[in-house]
């Protein structure tokens, strides 16, 4: 399984350790304010388990990400194919990290390390990024990493149920 190495951060498998911390951030309710609600302890370990099967059978995913300097763990960011269903395909890059981790950069830096390793690694020629429609923090980072907003691409996101989380964006990078 790869591991990176930003400047800042570590993005490696998940461990045992992960999981209170995993669980806590999956329960507050202000960093699932673009969910459809919190996640049980049940359902925060099912998706670390299964985060990490992924990691090992294809070697990318949706990593656990760990500050270098400290080893704190601090959420998730990664890589992962679009769910069927979805009015699109492509693989996706994304992030979800603890309210204390967030106006640090390190959602941009690690979708930016997780960008480089669709380009670099995987010869991806695209990366897709989705969010609420109203979860300009995400925009913001997608921004950031270059991506761009077509707004013919705007869909009401199969996954969620009717109401006001249900318009989702659509954001994408090619590679140069």
């Amino acid at each position: 399984m790869t591991e990176i190495r930003t400047e800042r951060l570590l993005l490696r498998s998940w461990r045992d350790s992960d999981l209170a911390p995993w669980a806590a951030l999956n329960a507050d309710p202000v960093v699932r304010e673009y969910f459809p609600g919190v996640l049980t302890r049940e359902q925060s370990d099912a998706s670390a388990a299964r985060f990490q099967a992924d990691l090992d059978r294809r070697g990318w995913g949706w990593w656990a990400v760990e500050v270098r300097d400290t080893g704190t763990f601090v959420g998730f960011a990664g890589l992962d194919p679009v769910e069927p269903g979805m009015p699109f395909t492509g693989v996706e890059a994304g992030w979800r990290l603890a309210r204390a981790a967030w106006g640090r950069g390190y959602a941009t830096e690690a979708g930016r390390a997780a960008v480089g390793h669709a380009f670099g690694e995987l010869d991806l020629p695209e990366v897709l990024a989705v969010t609420a429609a109203g979860n300009l923090r995400s925009q913001a980072v997608m921004r950031r990493l270059g991506m761009t907003r077509d707004p013919a691409d705007d869909f009401d996101d199969p996954t969620v149920p009717a109401g006001p989380l249900r318009l989702s964006v659509l954001f994408r990078l090619r590679a140069e």
